[in-house]
């Protein structure tokens, strides 16, 4: 999809910017082995019925079950899917090199400047990186005509990228197959 509009640059850009991600949350990273744990802990501590409300419930429920793209060593793309299963949604995670991802994203339409270390599909939509698990079900339930969403940057307080009590401001955004993107939320 974007190797016939950008050449091989495209591409390139694309895995050197996923093999980036990947390598900044891998379990060696600085910081990760101490977050990871700590994360793990207050994770396992929220129940799915903290993270949803009983109206997005239903939607989750009926949600088939969304499939995972990520790599293998990536620790925090771990601690995001534990998220989503806490909040009730059934998930095929699949580990991947990164050459094998970056391809994931590029036929799923990730624009370049979305794309971080996981990609999850669902149907006709793609979630691309940190998002919560409550935004994700109120997407689906609303069913926009939208391509997906994603959450840019890893930002520190996202699901999955939990350091303390330390919560950056962030936005979820939406985006269309043309690359148009809108704030669907901020955090």
């Amino acid at each position: 999809m974007l190797n016939g509009k950008f050449g091989n640059a495209g591409v390139g850009a694309a895995f050197f910017g996923v093999a980036l991600l990947v390598t900044a949350c891998a379990p060696q990273a600085a910081g990760e082995s101490g977050r990871t744990a700590a994360a793990a802990s207050s994770t396992a501590a929220v129940s799915s019925t903290a993270l949803v409300d009983a109206t997005l419930a239903a939607t989750i429920a009926e949600t088939p079950t969304i499939t995972v793209y990520k790599s293998p060593t990536c620790g925090c793309c771990a601690i995001w899917v534990d998220h989503m299963r806490e909040a009730g949604f059934e998930l095929d995670v699949l580990d991947m090199d990164d050459a094998a991802l970056v391809r994931v994203k590029l036929d799923a339409g990730v624009p370049l400047r979305m794309q971080t270390c996981h990609t999850a599909l669902v149907g006709d939509y793609v979630f691309e990186g940190h998002i919560p698990a409550e935004v994700i079900a109120r997407f689906l339930a609303e069913k926009p005509a939208a391509s997906g969403l994603a959450v840019p940057g890893m930002p520190i307080g996202s699901p999955g990228m939990e350091f303390g009590d330390r919560v950056d401001p962030y936005d979820v955004l939406a985006f269309d197959a043309a690359g148009n993107t809108s704030v669907y939320e901020s955090r």
